[in-house]
């Protein structure tokens, strides 16, 4: 009598701990701050009067003996606008580009409700995306002083290496850990190229040690 064969099969718990594990390795991350300028056009000879616009919006914030600029908050999208006089604006806050003009465009409407003249249309220009990532292994930052190139690590100072990457142009702050930040980066895609980038040329180095399961409950953004 033929004996019945078994066929091996991995539990479906374990077949999940192994997906979790292999996803964990890769390198997550997601978008913590866009600083966008907006530059708009004020009549010849004058300035934008933030006095005016302070005193149709109570909710804005203008100190002049404290900061030159007005502190303007748009609730949705959230971000924080920084206007001067000149007609120069400093958006911040926000996690999605396409978000800056939306802003530019509320910002002006208040504005001109103060009865202040604004000219043609904004120029909006992303100056900055910031991101916080985790490669999901240890770093020994000592070994990766030595060598890597364009480093600063002075750990009695900052217990992070800055790592200045020239391809894509960004500055990353590395710690032991495998959390990263990144910085100077003009799109989120020059993020998602420079991270794992980075994860790459760490691991090519031999520099990189045990995997980090990470028990966090962080929401990364892979875009």
């Amino acid at each position: 009598m033929a004996k019945k064969r078994m066929a091996s099969a991995v539990p479906a718990r374990g077949r999940e701990a192994g997906r979790e594990s292999k996803r964990k390795s890769e390198p997550e991350w997601k978008v913590e701050n866009i600083v966008a300028t907006v530059a708009v056009g004020v009549p010849e000879g004058k300035n934008v009067d933030l006095y005016q616009i302070a005193r149709k919006h109570p909710d804005c914030e203008y100190n002049p003996e404290r900061f030159p600029g007005l502190v303007m908050r748009i609730a949705s999208p959230k971000a924080s606008v920084l206007v001067f006089s000149s007609g120069k604006m400093v958006v911040t806050g926000l996690r999605d580009a396409s978000d800056a003009g939306k802003v530019a465009d509320m910002v002006i409407a208040r504005i001109k409700a103060a009865r202040v003249d604004i000219l043609g249309e904004p120029t909006v220009t992303v100056q900055n995306v910031v991101a916080s990532g985790n490669l999901h292994v240890s770093i020994d930052l000592n070994e990766a002083a030595v060598v890597m190139e364009n480093v600063l690590y002075e750990p009695e100072v900052f217990p992070g290496m800055v790592y200045r990457m020239t391809e894509p142009r960004v500055v990353f702050l590395v710690f032991s850990t495998g959390r990263v930040v990144c910085t100077g980066a003009k799109t989120k895609e020059m993020v998602g190229e420079a991270i794992p980038k980075l994860a790459r040329h760490i691991k090519e180095l031999g520099i990189s040690g045990d995997e980090f399961s990470d028990s966090g409950n962080e929401d990364f953004d892979h875009v």
